[in-house]
């Protein structure tokens, strides 16, 4: 016995609902009013989704560690440092000022603007701009090469070596 935590009834049964995203405890009276019992699946949608699932092998992850997608494996791509220059260039070569930019992806002057001054937009705006403008603003990452000091050493540059060398 305890106490419900949606109608606040005391020392009754409940049980642990889903209520939205959320799981309470419940009494049986208020899962009956608020139809908070399980959920069937509509057959047909049950169809529907197991098609679409992807299989794992279909995965972009060269393998799986341990806990699941192994993420050191996987080949990134990361936004081109000059992708600013690049979307001006690229809406400047079809003549297009930032209004009609804005207009063609449904986004604001200003987001156009601080994209093309540098200021990263959210992925699905740098989706719109490869779209739209037909430009890609990814590269695969390259690996960073570190710079040794001593070549008998192992050790890597560190910045008291770097403040060293400048003049």
């Amino acid at each position: 016995m305890a106490d419900c935590e949606l109608c606040g009834a005391m020392k009754v049964g409940v049980r642990s609902v889903k209520t939205g995203k959320t799981e309470v405890t419940a009494c049986a009276r208020c899962i009956d009013k608020m139809n908070l019992g399980p959920k069937e699946t509509a057959p047909g949608l049950a169809k529907a989704q197991s098609m679409h699932a992807k299989p794992s092998h279909a995965s972009s992850y060269a393998a799986r560690g341990k806990k699941g997608k192994d993420i050191m494996l996987k080949t990134e791509k990361e936004l081109a440092s000059d992708f600013g220059k690049r979307i001006s260039a690229a809406r400047k070569s079809k003549g297009w000022n930032h209004a009609t930019l804005g207009k063609r992806m449904a986004e604001t002057v200003n987001i156009i603007k601080s994209a093309e001054a540098g200021k990263r937009p959210t992925d699905g705006v740098l989706r719109k701009f490869e779209r739209v403008l037909g430009i890609s603003l990814w590269v695969v990452s390259t690996e960073e090469t570190t710079t040794h000091v001593d070549r008998s050493s192992n050790r890597g540059m560190t910045l008291g070596d770097y403040f060293d060398d400048q003049p």
